[in-house]
């Protein structure tokens, strides 16, 4: 992709937005129609707020869950804390 066609792109994509917002905020039936879409838009934020929320708990959850999980692993092995099995003589 060029710069000219970049730069077309972002053009339209720009008036488009402009557009859709211009209507939203300055025409009669935007205002209108955006005033009912709010309230939804407010459920969904809060929906997603809570999501993060169950998305961080989980996360931490896993977390704990792997570290208890290496340890019963590393207690099972003491081979591997303890390489010799015997002392030797310092003598």
């Amino acid at each position: 992709m060029t710069d000219k066609s970049r730069a077309i792109v972002a053009t339209i994509a720009g008036a488009v937005i402009g557009g859709v917002a211009g209507y939203f905020f300055f025409s009669e039936h935007g205002r209108a129609l955006r005033r009912q879409i709010e309230p939804a838009l407010d459920d969904f934020a809060r929906e997603l707020d809570r999501f993060g929320v169950t998305i961080r708990r989980a996360a931490v959850a896993a977390d704990e869950g792997r570290k208890l999980w290496n340890e019963a692993m590393d207690s099972g092995s003491e081979s591997s804390r303890y390489p010799t099995a015997r002392q030797t003589s310092p003598f």
